[in-house]
């Protein structure tokens, strides 16, 4: 539980030991005598032991804080104990003149022993009477708070962009490598099983028409069912049940040892019933040992092409990343618009499930040249805040198209919609529709400046079910650049 704020308190150190540290305060350096007598004796100190909350996020802010000693470290509710901002011995914090601060944006944590000067809201014209360098040097810190701030924002907008990528990779990359686990440790086992059966057949001393029947069955087999051992039916659960129990009964019927191991296995497949009756005249002793066999080879193939099939979707998620990211290729490339928009897509398959994606692609829309990672960063922004819009469950239409000399983008989702009062703000710095906690504000002006950047624009079209951003780039380089 955060304790109350400690009150600072009247100036109890002797003033030349004021003076002292003010002196060595780099945002006073210059300053009068007669001015570090003032801030002296007018400021309020305050000191603190380490651990002490100096401030809380959400109170007012109405003092300005000259540290004397020591640090604070600001920290914000939904970032836990990660530091936002740090205040050090000999900066001007807090509340200063010409600022429209209103509240502290963090609670405020002293480090070590901390001790500061307080100047009041209230005393701050005063302040600029008797010392009129002030208003010069407060300014100057604000413009250097206003871009460590923005800077740090910025930082932190990257770190979650990137933890939302990483979180959709993982989960891409899980269920393909999982899959390709599970089928890789099953073979083995399921390749000894398959080498004892066989085992057992060649052990039986055949005829050579036993021989030649077995061949030509499987032969046969072979040929009716060209897509080997891969599931045709395997979407439809009930369809599936019913061809076991009757593969079950049928292999029953013919004492066929444990049915329950092999029915599951033929009824994946294209196999009739009636398949089986041409090989039940192998011979009673056989037949169990050859439909083991059998279901033993589907059974290694479908967990080979199992493998196969997940590893070919990482080697494409890999692949898509590298498209997404650009790697190995030069700043500036001739992009693609609509293989873009589908490697973002490739990026947040997992938000997808829910989600109706329409594709409306100009096949005739040449490439433009652009920053490719960067571009991305605006679709990936772009794709984030529709799916944001419909919670992850709507329509999301991707259209490029030809403008004149530009090519055109539009991103629509059937999410609430963004309020008429609110359009005209989305693109500002740090304006966020969202809850707190849940965005920065800062990434709708991140996209207007990397557009800008390619001497495009941005706008936005919005009602209740449809809002469109719309995104124009120009097609020549020599538009862009």
């Amino acid at each position: 539980m955060a304790t109350a704020t400690p009150e600072a308190t009247a100036a109890c150190t002797p003033v030349d030991q004021i003076i002292a540290a003010l002196r060595r305060v780099e945002a006073l350096d210059g300053l009068a005598e007669e001015d570090y007598l003032w801030l002296a004796e007018n400021g309020t100190e305050q000191k603190l032991s380490a651990g002490q909350e100096v401030f809380q996020e959400g109170d007012p802010a109405d003092r300005m804080t000259i540290l004397l000693k020591g640090e604070v470290h600001v920290r914000r509710r939904e970032r836990g104990s990660v530091a936002f901002f740090i205040s050090r011995v000999g900066q001007l914090s807090g509340l200063l003149p010409y600022s429209r601060m209103k509240t502290y944006g963090g609670t405020g944590w002293a480090v070590g022993d901390v001790w500061g000067l307080h100047i009041y809201r209230h005393q701050f014209d005063d302040m600029l009477r008797a010392i009129p360098g002030m208003g010069q040097r407060c300014v100057s810190t604000l413009l250097n708070r206003v871009r460590d701030v923005t800077r740090m924002e910025q930082q932190s907008e990257k770190i979650a962009a990137l933890g939302k990528l990483a979180a959709n990779l993982s989960h891409e990359l899980n269920n393909p490598a999982s899959a390709a686990q599970r089928a890789a440790s099953s073979l083995l086992g399921e390749l000894r099983t398959y080498g004892d059966l066989k085992y057992q057949l060649g052990s039986l001393c055949l005829t050579e028409d036993q021989k030649a029947q077995y061949r030509e069955w499987v032969t046969r087999m072979r040929t009716k069912s060209p897509t080997g051992s891969r599931p045709v039916i395997a979407r439809d659960s009930i369809a599936i049940s019913a061809r076991e129990d009757d593969f079950a009964e049928w292999l029953t019927d013919h004492n066929v040892s444990e049915p329950w191991k092999y029915a599951p296995v033929l009824a994946e497949t294209t196999l009739e019933v009636c398949d089986l009756d041409n090989l039940s005249h192998i011979g009673e002793e056989v037949l169990p040992i050859a439909i083991g066999t059998i279901s033993s080879a589907l059974k290694t193939e479908r967990m080979t092409e199992t493998v196969i099939d997940a590893t070919v979707r990482i080697f494409d998620l890999i692949s898509a990343i590298k498209d997404y990211s650009y790697m190995d290729q030069a700043p500036i490339q001739e992009i693609d618009l609509a293989a873009a928009l589908d490697n973002t897509l490739a990026m947040m398959a997992s938000r997808l499930g829910h989600v109706i994606v329409e594709r409306d692609y100009d096949p005739m829309l040449p490439h433009v040249p652009a920053y490719g990672s960067e571009l991305n960063q605006v679709f990936t922004a772009l794709i984030e805040n529709a799916l944001d819009a419909m919670q992850d469950n709507g329509t999301l239409r991707l259209r490029t198209r030809t403008s004149g000399q530009l090519a055109l983008v539009e991103i629509w989702d059937s999410g609430i919609g963004i309020p008429p009062e609110m359009q005209s703000r989305i693109f500002e710095p740090f304006f966020t529709t969202k809850a707190p906690g849940e965005g920065l504000g800062l990434g709708l002006d991140t996209v207007q400046r990397i557009v800008s950047k390619h001497s495009g624009h941005i706008s936005v079209e919005s009602r209740p079910g449809a809002t469109c951003f719309q995104v124009r780039l120009p097609i020549e380089q020599m538009q862009a650049y």
